[in-house]
């Protein structure tokens, strides 16, 4: 049996199966539900489909009122027909790189630990209610209290990715990660809007908004310039040129929708909230401990430089030492301690607002007295 066991050809067997693991990159062995395109340069998320819904939404109709409502501006308006058509495209042009911005980036995934934390291990100055936490499968507690602000909030530990959440991070059970400062799982961009896209995904709901009100004002200036020609009621014109008149019904409707989502985020950054918090937390109720003033509030989201990523998607997957297998780089274990969340995390952002230069979301999670459900949308 041993020199069964120690022949050439399994040595040979051993090295080759080594040789073939060690060049898998961390995208290929993800265990989030993830779509990865170009080596892992692009990511996104698992109903990626719904992408082209949103981009035929868009696109459609735009190129209808290039086709047949455009050459009628251009010849009643001339310099200022040929402004509108111009400005639709442009805008058209920059929704679409943002749609693709705010879906195939990550959205600020926390990478994921191959072993749970120590029970024991009472880092960054975060205090555990022994007493009242239950304990998870893995022996620790299912919270643990940091301070915000002087407010105490509870961060929960994640036992899909084995790691206690950074305060204001959720996980999303949509694509199986923990997002840091998680707002929702967009259906519309296929992806998680977090801390590293919000920014872009407001830039394109708003920008969407402005294209609807433009489409109808330039369709509304079409049925008006064929109501001059003939000398007929509007809805007379809208028989003339029944394209107008569809596509001032559509994007009226349309910006009932698109317009109030703006007009919905742009209360959530003024108080520096996210969805999944205004939902769920109703801070009107009780103090914010991350509200630090309108203009604070809104020069953290669009001042603000853009976090790099704690995952590098494209490296090596190392199997000869202790290794988290997510992503690529060596564990904490090496250090003798399991990783469970950085003393970064809980910076106070007012101390870190005074520098606008290097702006950073405050991945915090407010309080409250629940436990979140596994099987939920989002957790």
């Amino acid at each position: 049996m041993p020199l069964i066991m120690h022949s050439p050809k399994l040595q040979r067997l051993r090295t080759v199966d080594h040789s073939s693991s060690s060049r898998l990159r961390v995208y290929q062995v993800w265990k989030g539900r993830n779509k990865f395109y170009c080596g892992g340069r692009i990511v996104f998320g698992p109903d990626i489909k719904s992408i082209f819904m949103t981009l035929s939404l868009i696109l459609i109709p735009v190129i209808m009122f290039w086709v047949f409502v455009a050459k009628g501006l251009i010849i009643s308006y001339s310099r200022e027909g040929i402004i509108l058509v111009v400005t639709s495209a442009l805008l058209t042009a920059y929704i679409i790189v943002l749609l693709f911005l705010t879906s195939g980036s990550d959205p600020g995934i926390i990478p994921r630990n191959s072993q749970p934390p120590d029970p024991d291990d009472d880092s960054s100055g975060v205090s555990t209610d022994w007493g009242s936490s239950l304990s998870s499968a893995h022996g620790v507690p299912l919270t643990k209290n940091v301070y915000i602000n002087g407010i105490v909030v509870k961060v929960k530990y994640c036992q899909t990715c084995m790691l206690y959440r950074p305060p204001r991070c959720s996980h999303c059970s949509i694509c199986n990660n923990c997002v840091e400062r998680f707002d929702h799982h967009c259906p519309w961009v296929g992806q998680c809007v977090g801390k590293r896209n919000y920014r872009y995904f407001f830039m394109f709901v708003s920008s969407t908004t402005l294209l609807c009100l433009h489409v109808l004002f330039s369709c509304s200036l079409n049925i008006r310039v064929v109501m001059n020609k003939h000398h007929c009621t509007p809805w007379m014109a809208i028989q003339q040129s029944p394209i107008a008149g569809m596509l001032i019904g559509y994007t009226f409707v349309i910006c009932w929708f698109v317009g109030g989502l703006t007009m919905f985020h742009l209360y959530l950054i003024s108080t520096n909230q996210t969805t999944y918090e205004n939902f769920r937390y109703q801070y009107d109720r009780k103090m914010n401990p991350y509200n630090v003033g309108i203009f604070r509030n809104c020069m953290e989201v669009f001042c603000s430089r853009k976090p790099r990523s704690r995952n590098d998607f494209r490296a090596l997957v190392r199997n000869d030492s202790p290794v988290n297998s997510y992503t690529g780089v060596t564990s904490d274990l090496e250090m003798g301690r399991r990783r469970g969340f950085d003393a970064d995390d809980f910076e106070d952002p007012r101390n870190r607002i005074g520098h606008l230069g290097r702006l950073e979301r405050c991945r915090t999670q407010p309080r409250h007295d629940h436990w979140e459900d596994r099987r939920g949308n989002w957790r």
